[in-house]
């Protein structure tokens, strides 16, 4: 359940691009992806579990743990095509976002133009590119991006949203991880075999559902 913020003249302008983008039919020249980061606790079994005893049985875990940090995943998906590309790091610095951003700008170097969705967190910014590759690169990479932004507040509009929610229960699921090489194998692992079934998103929320559900009727056009 999501709570929904102030419908004002910004917030209904960024939210009817990020709609108006969703609605485009699926071309392999613009492709849009999403992106978030979620962040995972990292822990381990402080005791040694115990196996099933039969087929079918219930392995035995103690439901005491050590903590061994936390760790990150960067969770993109391109809904119509049925790509996947979620990263395990340390963490979601401006550095690892850059590093994510270079990925796939080289995997969708034959694209005219590439539609990104995601959220407002500070590091989402060129800044964070041209600090880590400097500012030719980092522009060049930034460039090859039209950014659309979710409005504050809205996560609910980004279908990386949903990814994630796949993703923690395919992937992470009630197992423990204990540091980040594990969870990179494990995340490669899910990878892997959801882009070999080409997993899609069937988004259903529209502009003209929009409207109807926050009683407006035209979409404001902010100047400047």
């Amino acid at each position: 359940m999501w709570c929904i913020a102030e419908i004002t003249p910004e917030f209904i302008e960024k939210m009817e691009d990020v709609l108006d983008i969703y609605a485009e039919a699926y071309n392999p020249k613009e492709p849009v992806i999403c992106l978030d980061e979620k962040p995972v606790q990292l822990v381990k079994d402080s005791r040694k579990s115990i196996p099933a005893s039969i087929n079918g049985g219930i392995k035995k875990r103690d439901y005491e743990y050590i903590r061994c940090g936390t760790a990150n995943t960067f969770c993109i998906v391109e809904p119509k095509a049925g790509n996947h590309f979620t990263y395990a790091t340390k963490n979601r610095k401006g550095k690892e976002f850059a590093k994510i951003m270079n990925r796939l700008a080289n995997h969708y170097a034959e694209a005219d133009k590439i539609h990104l969705v995601m959220d407002n967190l500070n590091t989402h910014s060129l800044k964070s590119l041209t600090d880590f590759y400097g500012r030719v690169k980092g522009n060049i990479i930034w460039n090859s991006f039209e950014i659309h932004f979710t409005p504050k507040h809205a996560s609910w509009l980004n279908q990386a949203e949903i990814e994630i929610g796949i993703y923690n229960s395919q992937c992470l699921g009630k197992s423990r991880t204990g540091d980040i090489e594990e969870l990179r194998k494990r995340t490669n692992a899910w990878n892997r075999n959801v882009n070999k079934r080409k997993l899609k998103i069937n988004w259903r929320f529209t502009t003209k559902k929009a409207r109807e559900k926050f009683k407006y009727k035209i979409r404001y056009k902010l100047c400047g």
